[in-house]
């Protein structure tokens, strides 16, 4: 006769692990593994660190667009939210002293007006956010090519801004990192312990229910949005700093490891669930494989095909999964 030492009504701990996020870490060791085989300074500290240092770029963009995805819509305008950034924020910069202390705000505050334009369009104009997105997106596109003349950016960033990117303040870690750190852990507050988290995950699951209990829905979709652009103009800033200067189309290569990144770390595309782990789970995963494509010589088209395969599979399982319940 055999017992059960389980308590009744309390979830094992097996039950508890969420199976996304487990899988995610499980293929950065398996990643780690495969590094190692192609060369022996992959596994070097001084190497895991520069590719957290290259991944914090992309985790303040994904953390933008967790934000957007949990509430069930898509951001196309990471693209050029991140290029606007680092540009304005450099342009500003050549005015002095008062436009130094005045760049990284200035980058930010423009990405959040893109974002706003975004969240206008899809909470009160009932735009879907794909359309308005990729419009918004090309808007941005014409405006920087208008103030540049189609020619490289010539403005350089502000002390404040390299410092920020590729210096270090504590014990070696890098500035971008700490600057990653710091984001996320606003998120995980943002979306854990304030209304505005719990608001977000309940339009995610279903957005008319939400409104019906007395969430300003439109409003929360116009603040993720914001937070979205605001995030992806950051990471934008930290780059100009991180190169010294500005390029066009510099945030082209952030859309597609972003939404991967957080579909991998387990947050459902369709929106209403996910965890920030899972995020940063996924962000390191995608900077790691990154480097791997990188070592094995494997053209960008053929890392863009390796993306969007995972992103249309994640979808495919999130999707059965939700229609399941």
């Amino acid at each position: 006769m055999t017992t059960n030492t389980q308590t009744p009504g309390r979830p094992s701990w097996t039950s508890r692990i969420d199976m996304p996020v487990a899988i995610a870490f499980g293929c950065i060791i398996v990643l780690l593994i495969v590094g190692s085989l192609y060369s022996r300074n992959f596994l070097s500290p001084e190497y895991l660190l520069q590719q957290l240092k290259v991944g914090a770029f992309l985790g303040i963009v994904a953390t933008g667009m967790m934000i957007v995805i949990l509430i069930g819509q898509i951001d196309l305008s990471v693209p050029w939210a991140v290029t606007m950034g680092a540009m304005m924020a450099a342009a500003a910069a050549a005015y002095g002293p008062t436009g130094e202390v005045l760049a990284i705000p200035f980058g930010i505050l423009c990405g959040v007006a893109m974002g706003l334009v975004n969240g206008i369009g899809v909470a009160y104009l009932r735009i879907p956010s794909m359309i308005v997105t990729l419009a918004v997106n090309a808007v941005a596109q014409g405006l920087m090519v208008a103030y540049t003349g189609g020619f490289a950016p010539q403005d350089s960033a502000s002390a404040a801004m390299k410092y920020l990117a590729a210096g270090t303040l504590i014990l070696g870690l890098p500035n971008a990192v700490l600057m990653w750190i710091v984001v996320g852990a606003l998120a995980v507050f943002l979306l854990n312990r304030t209304t505005f988290g719990r608001a977000v995950y309940g339009i995610g699951n279903r957005e008319s229910a939400a409104y019906l209990s007395g969430i300003p829905t439109q409003r929360v979709v116009m603040l993720a949005f914001a937070l979205s652009g605001g995030l992806a103009a950051f990471a934008g800033v930290l780059l100009a700093g991180y190169a010294g200067k500005a390029a066009q189309s510099m945030g082209d290569a952030y859309l597609l490891p972003a939404i991967a990144a957080v579909v991998l770390g387990g947050t459902s595309i369709l929106g209403g669930r996910g965890k920030y782990l899972g995020t940063i789970a996924g962000v390191i995963l995608i900077t790691l494989l990154q480097s791997i494509l990188s070592v094995m010589q494997i053209a960008e088209f053929g890392r863009q095909i390796i993306y969007g395969v995972v992103i249309v599979a994640m979808l495919l399982l999130y999707g059965r999964e939700k229609s399941g319940r």
